[in-house]
């Protein structure tokens, strides 16, 4: 691709070399679309197009992030306020401290998975979550954990609660439908599945040779709400929301949330603190990672590249994708590979595709 050819011969590299069946990459500057490619193969001899649908992983967290903010401009919820007052249950094992606030810096404690998903009903989700007790010795907001799942269950609880509707249907109705993201879902219906699962990417583990399907692609999983991370959608429609928070919560005439939210949720609220599941220094804001490259810029997980500037913000997703702004350089970038090749190769193929992007744009 002539726009972007230290980007593109990356990602084609990685094809041969059988890391990733395909890739989607979305780029724009001032929320105006630059690039909106994709190369390679959605499934075994189907086409990967910019349409076709990916999932997010744990980039879905920061969608899940601003459905708790715009609850929080009405009223309805308070980072402070502890979320056993409103989750029934939720004080159990030593959890009666813990506020929003640290469900979205991943400081409350609580990591453990004690549910089955994709498959079981949202309340045993729920119930399994308050009856899983602090970790031992942790003091809310004085340590630090990725919270994989479990906190961001609770955060959909809160949202369910204030709003009185199905998570799933809250963030249809209140981002993805107003940013114009019609294929975008976090629990796509059962119907919706059906009619484009060939548009839907397969996720193998290629750490094997042959790949191992990991079943992303499956109905159980692209129907299953999981707030921390069951976004589905064309990486185009995951940078239409990043363009919104760089524009100050709106776009296209729909405000989604106000610009101090987005620069209190985007902002650096856990600070030079260890991370207990990543095993390295990160800053936190409210459910999205500020660049943290200070840290050590060729080992901080879920990074931005060599090239991002330091008010960059955005979420990626495990052993597959990135999505964020770089507000320095009015850049929005969404980068989506369908193809697990384990940690460490992954982090230098993102790595090193998000310098080239910087490269290609000359912003570097």
């Amino acid at each position: 691709m002539q726009s972007l050819p230290r980007t593109s011969q990356l990602i084609e590299q990685g094809i041969e070399q059988g890391q990733h069946l395909g890739a989607q990459v979305y780029l724009s500057r001032d929320t105006q679309k630059i690039v909106d490619v994709a190369w390679g193969e959605v499934s075994p001899g189907v086409e990967m197009t910019p349409d076709s649908i990916q999932t997010w992983m744990s980039a879905t967290k920061p969608v899940a992030a601003i459905a708790f903010a715009q609850q929080w401009e009405q009223g309805k919820l308070d980072l402070d306020r502890p979320v056993a007052e409103l989750v029934q249950g939720f004080e159990q094992g030593g959890k009666e401290a813990i506020t929003p606030r640290h469900l979205l810096t991943h400081t409350g404690g609580f990591r453990a998975n004690r549910f089955k998903s994709p498959g079981e009903p949202w309340d045993e989700i729920i119930d399994a979550i308050c009856a899983t007790p602090l970790e031992p010795g942790w003091i809310p907001g004085e340590r630090a954990g990725y919270h994989l799942h479990s906190s961001w269950f609770i955060l959909g609880e809160l949202v369910r609660i204030t709003a009185d509707m199905p998570p799933s249907d809250y963030y249809r109705k209140h981002i993805f439908k107003p940013l114009g993201m019609m294929n975008s879902w976090i629990g796509m219906p059962a119907a919706f599945y059906h009619n484009n699962a060939e548009r839907i990417g397969q996720m193998p583990r290629t750490t094997s040779n042959p790949p191992l399907p990991s079943g992303f692609d499956q109905e159980r999983w692209c129907t299953d709400c999981r707030p921390g991370g069951s976004g589905y959608g064309p990486a185009s429609e995951l940078g239409r929301f990043y363009e919104m928070l760089l524009n100050g919560g709106e776009l296209n005439g729909q405000r989604i949330v106000d610009p101090e939210t987005v620069a209190l949720f985007t902002d650096r609220h856990r600070i030079g603190m260890d991370d207990r599941s990543f095993k390295h220094i990160i800053d936190w804001g409210l459910g999205f990672i500020p660049n943290s490259a200070k840290y050590g810029k060729e080992t901080v997980p879920y990074g931005y590249g060599p090239h991002a500037s330091e008010q960059a913000y955005g979420h990626s997703g495990y052993q597959s994708s990135v999505a964020f702004a770089d507000p320095a350089h009015d850049l929005v970038a969404v980068v989506i590979f369908n193809g697990m090749p384990g940690e460490a190769a992954h982090h230098k193929r993102i790595y090193d595709v998000l310098g080239a992007i910087y490269e290609d744009l000359a912003l570097a």
